[in-house]
């Protein structure tokens, strides 16, 4: 049976109209300067409210134009704001939803999954959850056609994130898309210090560098440089900004980093 995982945050995080959703992502994209030419096989990105983080997401995301007919899967690891589990959590659906059409979700590998011990289907986790569903539309309007294997980070250890990865590693047809926000509410030069540790850490690729404080995505995040540190990848910091410079005052900024893996 077909079931739809439908938008929770339309018309908040991101615009609910299609078309001004695909104008303001192209005008970041356009906006954006991508360091490589390279396209990478993993992003580390953003998931606020486009007005603050789709700057710097779709400095990521632009990097992305010239493997758009290569890449068809999306494994996309994003940490639960809402609701506690243990583990990581897969959606019973068979497609998400976005103001720019469905995407269909890869079954097969979700069934290649499933069986590890830390993972649990978890609908309810995923329900009201922005941090997988605002990286949808860029993905939309970078790529062609393609599948997407959406997992929610819960209380897990970055061995198990490790281990998923490696399991859906896979070759260039498959992308690893980690959602994570920096700092949170710090004042603007405190946020911009620790904003500046934790990419030395990613640039490192010293996952154990990486606190609860740095990111709300740390789990995910330090899950991918374990396995992109065995796969022999370097990542390249493309953007790192705050709310501050975006779209919100100095007092409680939230931090936003966009890296890639090549």
């Amino acid at each position: 049976m077909q079931t739809i995982k439908h938008p929770a945050v339309a018309g908040m995080f991101y615009p609910a109209d299609p078309q001004s959703l695909q104008q303001e992502i192209e005008q970041f994209l356009s906006d954006a300067h991508p360091a490589l030419t390279t396209p990478p096989k993993a992003l580390v990105v953003p998931h606020a409210g486009y007005i603050y983080s789709g700057p710097i997401a779709a400095s990521a995301y632009a990097s992305l134009r010239a493997a758009r007919d290569r890449i068809n899967r999306v494994l996309i690891l994003a940490p639960a704001h809402r609701v506690p589990f243990q583990g990581l959590a897969f959606s019973s659906a068979s497609q998400f939803e976005t103001p720019l059409g469905l995407i269909p979700v890869d079954r097969e590998a979700v069934d290649r999954i499933h069986s590890l011990p830390q993972l649990q289907e978890n609908d309810f986790a995923f329900r009201d959850e922005h941090s997988i569903e605002v990286q949808l539309p860029f993905l939309q309007q970078v790529l062609e056609e393609f599948s997407i294997v959406p997992l929610l980070v819960g209380d897990a250890s970055d061995l198990q994130v490790a281990e998923v990865l490696e399991q859906l590693w896979d070759g260039d047809e498959t992308l690893i898309l980690i959602s994570s926000d920096l700092s949170h509410y710090l004042e603007y030069e405190a946020a911009t210090r620790m904003d500046r540790e934790t990419t030395r850490a990613i640039e490192a690729m010293q996952p154990e560098a990486i606190s609860y404080h740095h990111a709300c995505g740390r789990t995910p995040l330090r899950g991918l440089l374990r396995v992109a540190r065995a796969h022999g990848l370097k990542p390249t910091t493309l953007d790192l900004r705050n709310s501050g410079d975006t779209a919100g005052s100095h007092d409680r900024v939230v931090g936003y980093g966009a890296y890639v893996f090549n």
